[in-house]
């Protein structure tokens, strides 16, 4: 309930006579060092704030710089190839070597494949 109070009119004339019959003469020293304090406060957050915003723009330049960088095809790739040049026997779209070649197992695996189909 008390966090929640604001001054009114009454409060802030109250205030005011305070802070006058405590400072009297220096009244105006006291309000131009507060004064003085606040702008240099202001600045600092300003600087701060222009720190940040220079940090956030040139990391978004250098991720926009990656984004093309790896979004642009590599200059020295082979042209594919053409069918032509593939081997006979062998198609283009898939790799050379032996399509049927199973490892250690594959005699095993190869009866095993056609005694399945045969069933």
């Amino acid at each position: 309930m008390f966090g929640f109070w604001t001054p009114g009119i009454p409060e802030i004339i109250i205030i005011l006579v305070i802070a006058l019959l405590l400072f009297g003469k220096r009244l105006p020293e006291v309000s131009r060092s507060l004064g003085k304090g606040i702008v240099e406060f202001k600045k600092g957050i300003k600087g701060i704030e222009d720190d940040i915003d220079g940090d956030i723009q040139g990391d978004i330049g250098d991720i926009k710089a990656d984004i093309e960088k790896a979004s642009s095809p590599p200059a020295s790739l082979p042209p594919p190839a053409k069918p032509s040049d593939v081997p006979s026997g062998e198609s283009p779209d898939q790799p050379p070597g032996d399509v049927g070649d199973y490892g250690d197992y594959g005699d095993e695996q190869a009866t095993n494949k056609q005694g399945d189909a045969n069933q």
